[in-house]
């Protein structure tokens, strides 16, 4: 979380930077490489985030099949000539729910991991079957309950894992390569990853025969028929005349950040440090406020807990809350706060100002 406020602001101020500059100048270049390994530093922070299963997932019906067919061409290309990379589906596999792009980062990173086991070449292979669990399974300490799942299961005649470091290999840090070959994030952000979703993950291996990686996902059960989407209305990319957001974060950078780039899209901001004395500016009955920008967890009050007793005085107004935590630490107490939505640290200009136009949309 603090990570995130801190990237938040570096990246946000840097974005705000980048527009006072033209691609010519000479210091152009040098404000891109800071956004640029900003970026990456947080991609760092929400592979710690994975492993600690506190990452934003944005969860959808999936087809695994579907998901590696086309992830297929961009495997080959990380496996390189030397191996070969072998898929074979199960036709009836079931479908799951999980984030499409993580779920992917999780492939990517086992056939990467597979392939650094056979320096010397070999073949990959990923199966999907349907699997049936019709008992408990008690397994390295995660408990399987009995249901349906989708398995998944990437197996290479690499080099194995000797059986001291086998519960070792998904700690954060730990890696059996050299020195500058690993970060030691890869297979804990796998860990988390699918934590996260609801599944489970082992591994098998022998030295000197190969490894065999096993993911099981719930199958995803749908108990009605949803009703097809209304189509959404067009969007005005600009803010309304005289839209006023109520600007509530108590890291003082952020809010800097955030309130320069809503001033720069034509809306009118009001910033508080903290909740009380959000609730005390809307006091003032002569006030009109469109949206409600808020972090989630700050000293005192929580952003779900103003928010609620600013609706009993102002109905109707939209909510943007922020937060360098997951979503679904939010779910719950966000579940009477109608008209509002989510936007994860660190985020950048462009994506909070588009979010708020969106809300007022």
């Amino acid at each position: 979380h603090d990570f995130n406020n801190l990237l938040t602001a570096i990246s946000g101020h840097c974005d705000l930077l980048l527009l006072r500059h033209d691609q010519g100048d000479a210091d152009y270049a040098d404000l891109l490489q800071i956004n640029q390994n900003a970026n990456r530093a947080a991609a760092l922070v929400g592979q710690l985030l994975a492993f600690s299963r506190k990452q934003t997932l944005s969860v959808e019906k999936l087809d695994l099949r579907d998901t590696l067919s086309d992830l297929t061409h961009l495997l080959n290309r990380l496996v390189g000539e030397r191996v070969n990379l072998k898929l074979s589906h199960d036709p009836v596999l079931p479908p799951i729910r999980g984030d499409r792009r993580q779920l992917e980062q999780v492939m990517m990173n086992l056939v990467v991991n597979a392939r650094d086991a056979m320096p010397d070449g070999g073949e990959i292979e990923i199966e999907t079957s349907r699997c049936v669990v019709h008992e408990v399974l008690v397994r390295d300490r995660a408990r399987v309950e009995p249901g349906l799942y989708a398995s998944v299961k990437v197996i290479d005649r690499g080099s194995g894992i000797p059986q001291d470091k086998l519960q070792k290999v998904f700690e954060p840090f730990f890696t059996t390569k050299r020195t500058g070959e690993g970060t030691g994030l890869g297979l804990s952000t796998v860990y988390g990853i699918v934590k996260q979703t609801g599944g489970f993950i082992f591994v098998d291996s022998v030295v000197g025969e190969g490894s065999c990686f096993t993911l099981l996902f719930p199958a995803h059960e749908e108990t009605s028929v949803a009703e097809p989407a209304a189509p959404e209305p067009a969007r005005d990319s600009a803010p309304r005349q005289g839209s006023v957001v109520l600007l509530v974060e108590d890291e003082a950078p952020v809010r800097a950040f955030a309130a320069r780039a809503l001033r720069l899209r034509g809306f009118t901001v009001i910033e508080a440090e903290t909740a009380e004395q959000a609730l005390e500016v809307l006091q003032d009955p002569e006030l009109k406020v469109d949206v409600f920008v808020t972090d989630v967890v700050m000293p005192g009050m929580d952003g779900p807990s103003w928010v609620r007793h600013a609706l009993e005085m102002r109905p109707g107004t939209r909510v943007v809350f922020v937060s360098g935590y997951a979503e679904e630490s939010l779910d719950k107490s966000r579940v009477a706060v109608p008209n509002s939505v989510f936007l994860p640290k660190p985020f950048s200009l462009t994506e909070l100002t588009e979010t708020v136009q969106q809300q007022l949309a």
